[in-house]
């Protein structure tokens, strides 16, 4: 998102902080859906809603059946590790090229050509034979979302420069709404028009489908709405006191301890979607229940995502927000060691906002600069940095499930992982911004 830089801290403007990230930026088009036909203004809501709808669904509806999907693969644990890995691993590699590609083609056509990879993904995944295009059709969908993911915030910023708030509030809810739909519908589906596997998996593709469908229009009447100068950033960074471009990031406290706890509060969201259902199976939970409870874990980040955003930006420091989600999470852990089946629904409650340390992560990357061109940068480093370091953790919880055959192990390691990501998310939440080197 280097090429977009808009959000603007509360500390440099002095207004109010609910609307951090709020203010139009020098270099957008305030009119651009303002000065569009209503008819084309809710094309452009739709298709905002139904691209974020689609960036989770190849991933949590896995999780669910990823026991049938190992056994007719021949797939062993360290190959499922990995693929539950490979978000992760995707997002760090081609959500990084995305600006590159927004530069050339428009945001708007390259979210366009995401969603096309999104739904050509889903829809070969189901007709694998093997690992390898099971692997490689999931790669393909992996990165459409990668490119989602960068970008779809730009595009909210550019169409929508005078309501940012409220559309990127809808833009997370359809975000988890698909999640936990994908989580909670998936088997039942399966089980409902009699069919395997193959089935749950390759449904998903058909909201990619009709996002496409929305999406084409989008792009026909997007390029004067979306022609930004590249140098916008630069020019919004460098009259603000602390040049963004200036920056040096990498000696940043800072920035270092966001990306770290970005890295961690990754790692946990991954192994949740990836392997819950399979500890709840393995406990004696039927697959359906299994799937309603990760749908109950993704869910919670429907509500949470409107309000620990505007709690965090009131507090001078975040610390009691990180310590708060870090002890559910560590209570959740412990719940799973001790008794899966019989407090399942309380684990999956506390896990869901564990989880919501997402959304927090975000906020806190909006404060902990004061320029446009200084939150981009750090935005860039932290995710990609947090996306590399969330690569192992999947694939090791993996591994040591299939070398101690339970999952006290993996558990474990990610109890200590969460109290890493507590002491790291203590640094994190300090007042501090990284133009003064903090």
């Amino acid at each position: 998102m280097a090429d977009d830089p808009v959000t603007i801290d509360r500390r440099a403007e002095g207004g109010n902080p609910d609307s951090v990230g709020t203010r139009t930026t020098p270099g957008a088009s305030p009119g651009a859906a303002a000065s569009a036909s209503p008819w084309a203004r809710r094309l452009l809501v739709a298709g905002v809603v139904l691209a974020a709808f689609n960036l989770r669904p190849a991933i949590t509806a896995l999780g669910p059946l990823l026991a049938e999907v190992r056994e007719a693969l021949a797939m062993n644990g360290t190959v499922a590790g990995l693929l539950t890995s490979a978000p992760a691993l995707c997002f760090a590699v081609f959500g990084g090229a995305a600006p590159r590609l927004a530069r050339r083609w428009g945001p708007a056509t390259v979210v366009l050509a995401g969603m096309a990879a999104v739904t050509a993904g889903l829809a070969l995944r189901p007709l694998a034979g093997g690992t390898a295009w099971f692997l490689a059709s999931s790669a393909l969908a992996l990165a459409g979302i990668a490119v989602g993911n960068v970008l779809m915030p730009v595009v909210v910023k550019r169409w929508f420069p005078d309501r940012i708030g409220p559309m990127t509030g809808l833009y997370s809810m359809a975000l988890s709404v698909g999640t936990a739909t994908a989580a909670a519908l998936t088997v039942p589906a399966v089980r409902a028009l009699e069919g395997d596997w193959r089935l749950g998996l390759g449904m998903w593709a058909l909201p990619g489908a009709l996002a496409l469908l929305v999406w084409a229009p989008v792009v026909r009447g997007a390029g004067a709405r979306t022609a930004v100068p590249a140098d916008a950033g630069a020019g919004a960074g460098a009259g603000a006191g602390g040049s963004g471009p200036g920056i040096r990031i990498t000696r940043s406290v800072t920035a270092w301890s966001l990306g770290v706890f970005f890295g961690f509060q990754a790692t946990a969201a991954y192994v949740v979607m990836g392997w819950l259902p399979q500890i709840f199976r393995d406990a004696g939970v039927p697959a359906p229940t299994a799937g309603l409870l990760l749908a109950v874990t993704m869910g919670m980040s429907i509500p949470l995502s409107y309000v620990l955003p505007r709690i965090a930006a009131r507090l001078g420091h975040q610390g009691p927000l990180v310590a708060v989600l870090a002890c559910c999470g560590l209570g959740g852990y412990a719940g799973l060691w001790f008794a899966p089946a019989q407090g399942g629904w309380a684990w999956a409650l506390l896990l869901g906002v564990s989880n919501c340390a997402f959304p927090l992560v975000l906020t806190m990357i909006g404060m902990r600069a004061r320029t446009g061109a200084g939150v981009a940068k750090l935005s860039a480093f932290a995710q990609g940095t947090g996306y590399l370091i969330a690569v192992p953790g999947p694939l090791l919880v993996g591994t040591l499930h299939q070398r101690t055959g339970g999952w006290h192990a993996p558990l474990a390691l990610m109890a200590a992982l969460m109290t890493a990501q507590l002491a790291v998310g203590l640094v994190a939440g300090r007042d501090r911004c990284v133009e003064d080197g903090g």
